[in-house]
């Protein structure tokens, strides 16, 4: 497809589509569902958390894989909370401070926020990667799975911290704002 008939391309709500739509899309999405496996995760805590408190006080007899579940699920949580919080903004940023500079100088200074936010994810994609292929062969005692398992957490919350960013700062440079998937 030519430049011209991608740029005669229009969307439902009447602008021309954008070759960068699909790109939020795919962001809309794995934020809806890393939210939704955060979620599972954290009825898996729970349920953990409840299979060791019945075992411990009312069969005197506490499953040794329960509190390992649990501590596991929770480092998975807490990854794709961090994520969803990222592109949903819901992190901890300077914004009052921002909110006072003139428009020219917050755009840049919001992309620089989201490019330092995105290389931190990247350090953390890569890092985690390299512990995890480290780990990978160490089996948790109580569980048997790898250890590597603990590390992959943070391969895919800087993955998808990293998507994010990218996202936003696409969208600050385009003049748009980054819908939450969640609401």
């Amino acid at each position: 497809m030519s430049v011209a008939a991608a740029a005669a391309v229009v969307t439902a709500a009447g602008r021309p589509a954008h070759p960068l739509r699909g790109f939020t899309r795919l962001c809309a999405v794995l934020s809806k569902a890393s939210l939704l496996l955060a979620v599972v995760g954290l009825v898996g805590v729970i349920l953990s958390v409840q299979i060791q408190v019945v075992g411990r006080y009312v069969f005197n007899d506490t499953p040794t894989w329960a509190e390992a579940l649990a501590l596991l699920l929770v480092l998975y949580v807490t990854a794709l909370g961090v994520a969803v919080g990222v592109r949903d903004a819901g992190h901890i940023g300077l914004e009052s401070f921002i909110a006072l500079l003139p428009e020219r100088w917050r755009r840049k200074l919001e992309v620089l926020i989201h490019a330092l936010v995105a290389s931190f994810g990247a350090l953390m994609a890569w890092n985690g990667w390299m512990w995890t292929r480290l780990k990978w062969s160490d089996l948790k005692p109580m569980l048997g799975v790898p250890v590597g398992l603990d590390y992959l957490a943070l391969v895919v919350c800087g993955v998808l911290v990293l998507l994010f960013s990218i996202e936003h700062i696409v969208a600050l440079l385009r003049g748009e704002d980054v819908e939450p998937a969640c609401h």
